[in-house]
């Protein structure tokens, strides 16, 4: 079994790849680069809220990496 990445580790592999994020992503993404597991909270909003609005606004994001990190992200909310 592997590890889970970090939400913040996650976050950098998307800043990486996605060079000119969609603008209702990137209120997700920044949250997603200060937090840690699942069960973190972005002042309100908890880890699934978070990775769930994210995902919803990260529909324009294509690519083998965004594939593969889009996976990630849904095998986390389970």
């Amino acid at each position: 079994m592997t590890e889970q990445r970090t939400l913040s580790a996650i976050a950098r592999e998307i800043t990486r790849d996605w060079k000119k994020p969609y603008f209702g992503a990137l209120p997700y993404l920044d949250a997603m680069r200060g937090m840690g597991d699942m069960t973190g909270k972005y002042f309100e909003d908890d880890a699934h809220s978070i990775v769930l609005y994210f995902l919803s606004n990260a529909a324009g994001w294509r690519g083998e990496v965004a594939k593969r990190v889009k996976k990630e992200l849904k095998g986390m909310l389970k």
